[in-house]
């Protein structure tokens, strides 16, 4: 694994993540109404600290998260000893992570929180869609959730840079400072996280992946569009929410 391209992003945001994001669990239960139920395996891709994948073992059974990240896998790992549940983790590359099962292995296929976005060449974008078409059993369904690039572009309201601060509790927050490239479609971030009068400071870039993108990486993996949300409570999308979610079948299985 000495070879395995890593981004740093795990090295950066490990220790106060769980700060940032909430668990999964209004995700999770979203998600597991789309597996079919069979006993087969989850894979999520990109799994990080396992704030989806956790909540999601408890409802359909065994999760494989993969992550390039040994930091965010560690805390994964961590949270396992504590609390055991059927989830495996494995560092690998999304892009053309394979399972020890064989193809088609997996009842549901995510990469959700903007994983898709960190990857800034389209080419390996296509290829993660690629590894969700190979993972995918019959009847299953890949779900992808990212940037939504319109959102980003109004909430600069045409400005290159913008800066702004998000509490996360008390004693805590995240100030950002937040550089946009309509051009050549890329959003960087730089953070300062506050807590307990001690401060962190990340980084992270990524490409602003329109919807209709995903769609044509999907279509040409066999994969094809049966609906596209904005949030996890089912709301459909109309174009104007932060986030994405599509959800993919096989064309096969049409």
């Amino acid at each position: 694994m000495s070879d395995l391209q890593d981004l740093g992003y795990g090295r950066q945001f490990a220790d106060f993540y769980d700060r940032l994001f909430p668990p999964g669990d209004l995700t999770a239960k979203w998600l597991a109404a789309l597996h079919p139920g069979d006993g087969t395996p989850t894979l999520e891709l990109g799994v990080g600290t396992g704030r989806v994948a956790l909540p999601l073992a408890g409802l359909v059974g065994e999760v494989v998260g993969v992550d390039s990240s040994p930091e965010m896998l560690d805390v994964l790992r961590a949270e396992l000893a504590r609390a055991p549940r059927p989830v495996t983790s494995v560092r690998g590359d999304i892009r053309d992570y394979r399972s020890e099962r064989g193809d088609h292995a997996h009842g549901l296929v995510l990469c959700v929180c903007g994983t898709l976005s960190m990857l800034l060449d389209p080419e390996e974008q296509r290829r993660v869609l690629e590894t969700c078409a190979a993972a995918l059993a019959p009847g299953g369904a890949v779900v992808v959730e990212t940037h939504n690039p319109a959102f980003v572009e109004e909430m600069h309201e045409g400005r290159v840079r913008d800066t702004y601060f998000v509490p996360c509790g008390p004693d805590a927050g995240l100030q950002t400072y937040s550089l946009l490239n309509t051009e050549l479609r890329m959003w960087q971030l730089s953070h300062i996280w506050h807590e307990g009068g001690g401060t962190r400071l990340a980084h992270e870039v990524s490409r602003l992946t329109g919807p209709e993108e995903i769609d044509a990486y999907a279509a040409r993996a066999g994969l094809r569009l049966e609906a596209r949300y904005g949030d996890w409570h089912g709301t459909p999308f109309t174009g104007g929410e932060p986030m994405t979610v599509g959800v993919y079948r096989a064309a096969r299985d049409q």
